[in-house]
């Protein structure tokens, strides 16, 4: 699992971009979902640093359009609805949001946006660890992808969640070696 981890940080390691100076342009940034609030009811500082990035991202001009893939598998859980109300309350036209409601996994959401939304070329916005995992699965499936990252989580906040990521790593290795479809495909939606 440890060879797994350090693996895919070294395939991802040349697409990532801290900043929107020398990240290239793309038509389309592919937001990775994150639950708004955490179970204590305070904001999630995985889901303020993604929107806060897809924002710089979107002004600095290096995106044209943004796709927001997450969660909405259960009533009164939406997490592409609830990025793209922030978004748009921050300035974003809505016609230039798309969502995606299918993106249960990293898997899901990366392989959906080529096979759904038509783009081969994507910049994946999330944190850097996260964004690792998806330039590997990106990258075995076809895509050309970069990514920004979003600011990281320090302390124990995200200890939990770099732990979890050790198994995830895992997890996507194993969905790369058996090809691994996402739970749902579906009509192709035109990016325009």
């Amino acid at each position: 699992m440890i060879f797994t981890s350090f693996f895919i940080t070294y395939i991802a390691s040349e697409y990532l971009y801290n900043n929107t100076e020398t990240i290239p342009k793309n038509k389309v940034g592919l937001v990775l979902g994150a639950s708004k609030y955490t179970s204590n009811g305070n904001i999630n500082l995985y889901y303020k640093y993604r929107v806060d990035a897809a924002l710089e991202l979107y002004k600095a001009k290096k995106i044209d359009f943004l796709l927001i893939s997450g969660d909405n598998s259960r009533e009164g859980y939406d997490e592409p609805t609830d990025f793209k109300n922030d978004l748009i309350a921050e300035g974003i036209p809505e016609d230039k949001i798309y969502l995606d409601y299918a993106g249960f996994r990293t898997l899901d959401s990366v392989i959906r946006a080529k096979e759904i939304f038509g783009q081969n070329s994507i910049t994946i916005i999330s944190q850097k660890f996260h964004n690792e995992r998806a330039i590997y699965l990106a990258k075995n499936n076809n895509i050309k992808a970069i990514a920004f990252n979003a600011k990281s989580i320090v302390g124990s906040y995200g200890l939990k969640t770099q732990l979890r990521e050790y198994l995830a790593r895992a997890k996507a290795s194993i969905d790369v070696f058996f090809n691994i479809e996402p739970k749902f495909l579906g009509d192709k939606i035109e990016i325009k």
